[in-house]
């Protein structure tokens, strides 16, 4: 296999992996070693093997990750100290925090989740324990598919959050049994650094939009995990605020 000459500003790796051969050209800010990944999410080299091999981070040549997964990976999951809820627990929490009507928890689930918020104060570490509500994946397109995909989705909205919307790019939940046929008709391509985000996730569709549409908080949500500085932050402000209303309003 012939490999293009290399640039000064990039870096070319090859994998033998399973006698296959692969070449991958790209910037050095783009990538992270097997050392760096380790070091930025805090776990050792044979878990970082473990997060390629299940998808949640992408691997670009053997010791090679793509920056952007693993940043992304880590914004959703933090240190991995913090426990996650379940789906089902997750959403009944975020129509805690709406003061939408609740999910349908059992009694004993509902005054155990009730005590756990009432005891979260930090607006990453709440982002972190619903980060399983759904599964988050990046797609890229062509750009004329991106609104009709942008329909066929639940959108909860920047502009709730005082952002601004960006129509080159579309964010939304879906339902896990269509996502396979909206990629395939639409000719979506999985990627890191892709414009296109869907949100899969097992819980009744109709339900989510209805949380999409009750308020900010679902919004927020998705708005704490983002890889942007700024939305982070608005998102984080607007948790600490439904936080603290739902400490005041919900008694012991």
């Amino acid at each position: 296999m012939l490999v293009t000459p290399l640039l000064s500003t990039c870096s070319c790796f090859t994998d033998n992996n399973r006698k296959r051969q692969y070449s991958v050209m790209a910037t050095r800010g783009d990538i992270l070693t097997t050392q760096e990944v380790s070091a930025l999410l805090g776990v050792e080299a044979r878990q970082v093997r473990v997060l390629a091999e299940t998808g949640s981070i992408t691997r670009v040549a053997r010791g090679i990750f793509d920056r952007t997964s693993v940043e992304r990976y880590r914004a959703e999951r933090g240190s991995g100290r913090t426990r996650t809820w379940a789906e089902h627990t997750a959403w009944g929490a975020i129509a805690m925090l709406s003061g939408a009507a609740p999910l349908g928890l059992g009694d004993v689930q509902t005054y155990r989740l009730r005590a756990a918020l009432r005891e979260i104060t930090d607006p990453a570490e709440l982002a972190i324990r619903l980060r399983d509500r759904a599964t988050v994946t990046t797609w890229s397109g062509h750009r004329s598919v991106i609104e009709r995909v942008r329909e066929e989705l639940v959108i909860p909205g920047r502009r709730r959050l005082g952002l601004v919307e960006d129509d080159t790019t579309v964010d939304g939940y879906i339902h896990a049994d269509r996502i396979a046929d909206l990629v395939r008709r639409y000719r979506l391509s999985e990627d890191t650094t892709g414009s296109i985000t869907l949100r899969y996730a097992y819980m009744d569709i109709d339900f989510i939009k209805y949380l999409a549409a009750f308020n900010r908080t679902l919004a927020a949500v998705d708005a704490a995990t983002s890889l942007d500085p700024r939305e982070r932050g608005v998102g984080e402000q607007v948790l600490v605020r439904r936080l603290e209303l739902f400490r005041e309003n919900v008694r012991p």
